[in-house]
């Protein structure tokens, strides 16, 4: 089914209803799109929010395309499959692996402010984003949660690619996507309004919650 969400907030109105079978989970959101998604989740779900904060590891010439990503609390994972076909190795990225983890550390204090993230072991974790294209940031975040040991681990998001969401499914014990459109080109296109967040918007919505 293809559906237009005319903004995160409605399109996480509509996936918290297809999480509400769940009991006491944590809910975790990859900023900063994927926070104003999360948020009306958790207000159903009655459930603890935070940030897992994730970096694309981008190709060097062209940093928009994204070669591996990193999670907090995780190592880099990346597509080698890509890296080959570029001629690189992820030791001829470590400047960039570097450079992202630092990017990665000053989100995770501006954002959660010395607070740990919240235990997950033996919990059901959901992570939130606000779509799924290439998923290489989906991916880090997935396996940095599930070295911690939870009970299981939801990938929950409005719309993605569905040669995406396929190769995804057996890092989380469950996939809930609203929608897989055939023509899927970018996140963006399934949303009417789809403004880029600021840290700023990350606070307040965190606060909201």
């Amino acid at each position: 089914m293809d559906i237009v969400f005319a903004d995160r907030a409605e399109a996480g109105a509509m996936l918290a209803e297809r999480l509400a079978h769940l009991r006491d989970p944590v809910v975790l959101a990859l900023p900063r799109g994927g926070v104003a998604v999360a948020v009306p989740v958790a207000r159903r779900l009655g459930a603890v929010l935070d940030v897992l904060v994730t970096r694309k590891i981008g190709y060097p010439p062209s940093p928009e395309l994204g070669v591996g990503a990193i999670a907090e609390g995780g190592e880099p994972v990346f597509d080698h499959q890509l890296l080959r076909r570029l001629g690189l190795t992820a030791e001829s990225v470590a400047d960039v692996v570097a450079d992202e983890r630092r990017e990665l550390a000053r989100r995770v204090e501006t954002y959660r402010q010395g607070r740990p993230l919240p235990a997950l072991a033996g919990r059901e974790v959901v992570v939130v984003d606000d779509g799924l294209a290439t998923g290489g940031t989906a991916r880090a975040a997935l396996r940095a949660v599930r070295a911690a040991d939870p009970a299981r681990v939801i990938l929950a998001v409005p719309v993605g690619s569905r040669a995406t969401v396929e190769a995804l499914r057996e890092e989380a014990d469950e996939m809930v996507v609203l929608a897989t459109p055939e023509d899927f080109r970018a996140v963006g296109q399934w949303y009417e309004r789809f403004d880029q967040l600021s840290d700023a918007d990350v606070l307040g919505l965190l606060a909201e919650a």
